[in-house]
């Protein structure tokens, strides 16, 4: 019966913790899987503009959390994500120029100002000195990356971009990672508790894009 009670309490692996929660549960990401024809050009430009102004500057979530861990084995993944991160930005940039500029659904809009108060927080979560905080928050970006990435190839194809290939550490290597620092429950939960933020951050710019879509829509 005890064995029982934890397994049932136990928190889901973190890939699916992300699937659940990140990119793949917003409604407006789940639309777009379904049919991508239904993006207009300033849509996709809104797409590869806020993702650029979150994730496409230097440093970013894991640059930060390179500077807070002295884990070899963790060392040795945020290297890779460092490198694999650093040709995103690349992506990115050329996704934004491509797509041109993005326009405002109202004469208020403070779409900028919403989605550079996210990056504000993400550098600072991933600048935290609670162990375990900013590595959470990079695996949390690496993983949800694998739903964000195939959106990106997508709107390349669209752009006429050459899509290329992603250089991110493995869904493999960072589970076994996340599940070799969670032995301690204090590093477990900062683990826990900076994934969450990440996960919460990327929902909400999901929701951001729709509202922007859905006004351009009714206007």
């Amino acid at each position: 019966m005890p064995e029982t009670n934890i397994i049932s309490s136990a928190r889901p692996s973190l890939m699916d913790h992300v699937a659940e929660h990140g990119t793949k549960s917003a409604g407006y990401v789940k639309a777009i899987e379904s049919d991508f024809a239904m993006l207009s050009g300033i849509d996709i430009a809104d797409i590869a503009h806020f993702l650029c102004i979150l994730h496409g500057r230097h440093p970013g979530v894991v640059d930060h959390a390179a500077t807070k861990t002295a884990d070899v084995a963790a060392r040795e993944w945020l290297v890779a994500a460092m490198d694999g991160f650093s040709a995103e930005r690349a992506f990115l940039t050329r996704l934004t120029v491509a797509a041109g500029p993005i326009s405002g659904v109202r004469t208020e809009d403070q779409s900028n100002a919403t989605v550079l108060a996210q990056r504000k927080a993400l550098e600072m979560l991933s600048q935290s000195d609670r162990n375990g905080c900013a590595l959470g928050a990079s695996f949390a970006l690496v993983l949800d990356w694998q739903a964000i990435r195939p959106l990106l190839e997508q709107v390349a194809i669209k752009l006429g971009v050459e899509p290329r290939s992603v250089a991110l550490p493995s869904v493999d290597s960072t589970n076994l990672l996340n599940t070799e620092l969670s032995q301690s429950s204090a590093v477990e939960r900062a683990i826990n508790f900076g994934a969450d933020q990440i996960l919460t951050q990327h929902r909400g710019l999901w929701q951001l894009l729709e509202a922007r879509r859905n006004a351009r829509l009714v206007e």
